[in-house]
Formats: C-alpha cells, sequence, structure tokens
C-alpha cells in the first residue's frame, strides 16, 4: 500500500515537472507509468482483485497518457512565441518622441512608459528626431531604447 501511495505522489511530482520543464513528454509518460502502477498496487493491497487492479491501472494510463497528448502539443507552441512583455517585448513598438534633447538622447513615449531613446547609427545624422516624430523601437540596451524614424507603412493600422 505504502509503494503504491509513493508512486501516485511520485507520478504527479513527475507530471508536474513537465509542465514546468520542456522534455517532450518523456516525465509526462514517466508520470503517467507512476501513477497507473500506483493505482494498480493500491488497489490489490486494498484487498481488490488482481483483475480490478489491472483494468482501473490500465484506464489510468490510458486517460493520463490521452491527456498528455492533448496537452503536449499546446505546450510545444508556447515555447516559439514571440516576446511580448519586457524588455524583449518592446523591439518593433512604435512610440512617439517626447521632450527637449538629453545628452544621451531624447525620451521616447512606448506602451504607455516613458523611455530613454537614442537614434541608431543607421538614420541619417542631418535629420535628428524632433518632438512628436513616431519612431521604431529597434534594440534595448539596459533601460535606454535604440529607435529610428518609423516609415509610412508601420504608422498604418
Amino acid at each position: 500500500m505504502i509503494a503504491g501511495a509513493l508512486l501516485v505522489v511520485a507520478g504527479a511530482a513527475l507530471l508536474l515537472g513537465e509542465a514546468h520543464v520542456s522534455s517532450a513528454g518523456v516525465l509526462g509518460a514517466a508520470g503517467v507509468a507512476a501513477v497507473a502502477v500506483g493505482v494498480g498496487l493500491m488497489l490489490s493491497a486494498a484487498g481488490g482483485g488482481v483483475a480490478v487492479a489491472a483494468v482501473l491501472a490500465a484506464a489510468t494510463a490510458v486517460a493520463g497518457a490521452g491527456l498528455l497528448v492533448l496537452v503536449l502539443p499546446a505546450a510545444a507552441a508556447t515555447r516559439h512565441r514571440r516576446v511580448r512583455t519586457g524588455r524583449e517585448g518592446l523591439v518593433g513598438h512604435v512610440g512617439v518622441v517626447r521632450g527637449a534633447p538629453l545628452a544621451h538622447g531624447r525620451h521616447v513615449f512606448v506602451d504607455g512608459a516613458l523611455w530613454r531613446a537614442e537614434q541608431t547609427a543607421l538614420e541619417p545624422a542631418d535629420e535628428p528626431l524632433q518632438d512628436g516624430d513616431r519612431v521604431v523601437v529597434e534594440a534595448v540596451s539596459g533601460l535606454t531604447l535604440s529607435v529610428r524614424r518609423a516609415e509610412e507603412w508601420e504608422l498604418s493600422p
């Protein structure tokens, strides 16, 4: 009985690990197997027949494997999505130049926050960014954005 309970707990821990580590289903499969064997051991130790324990363990294994087959592709798809939050999520966003020039650049209003910004080296030096110009974030370095003037096609919704 104790071995079965330990296997169920270990299987649950493996399933939880699968949710947080990309193991391509290895941890999940081991977790399902451990839970199924643990259920079988607990049922047979509780006085159930061997056939009943085997059938319920098999049903547990099939249900767990079915859930893994449904969940794993969705979980794998989330790992390939573009970053949407944090500093890295700002790249490609359009902002507006605000305020007077600073020693190291201007301030840019992007996604509801005011950031220090520098014009990229690709921008022509004879056309500095002015207050109200629309810009696109090219890179983030610390708390400073590297921006360039937005092109017309980037401004249209």
